[in-house]
């Protein structure tokens, strides 16, 4: 198992990128690749809340979809957001949790994120890890600024 630590600013005050990370609509918008499209089943962001996501591939692929299913470790408002996740899975690569820690800090006007991904596992390359959540940074950057993912 491995790690990866990204980090972006978001011209946004930490409480409005707390809310988003914490709100069921929000998450279906930003947490989600490029080419992808979420359905959220479950969402209780609470302290042993639980949460269940199923992304759903674009038409034009022989994948059809990918699931994950997590529980939320620790909440501090507007400073951290600790999960723990698990893929839906059959392959043994693939298998096991994770744990997601998102911090949040003032900077320049603004927010400092940083995410930091334990437990990455072995079926999941770092570079590929380390790009899908830079699309799920993006998005939620302009959610964040402009209201929107577009």
């Amino acid at each position: 198992m491995a790690t990866t630590r990204i980090g972006t600013h978001i011209h946004a005050s930490r409480a409005e990128v707390y809310r988003l990370l914490l709100d069921a609509d929000a998450v279906k918008e930003w947490m989600v690749p490029d080419g992808l499209t979420s359905e959220v089943h479950r969402f209780e962001p609470e302290v042993g809340g639980s949460f269940s996501i199923t992304l759903i591939y674009d038409e034009g692929t022989s994948l059809q979809h990918d699931a994950y299913y997590g529980r939320f470790l620790e909440l501090i408002p507007d400073r951290k957001a600790v999960e723990v996740i698990e893929f839906v899975t059959e392959m043994p690569d693939m298998t096991g949790s994770q744990t997601v820690t998102i911090t949040l800090a003032d900077e320049d006007g603004g927010t400092h994120l940083e995410v930091l991904h334990e437990g990455v596992p072995s079926g999941l390359s770092l570079a590929d890890n380390e790009t899908t959540w830079r699309m799920a940074l993006r998005k939620l950057t302009a959610l964040a600024e402009r209201g929107t993912v577009d």
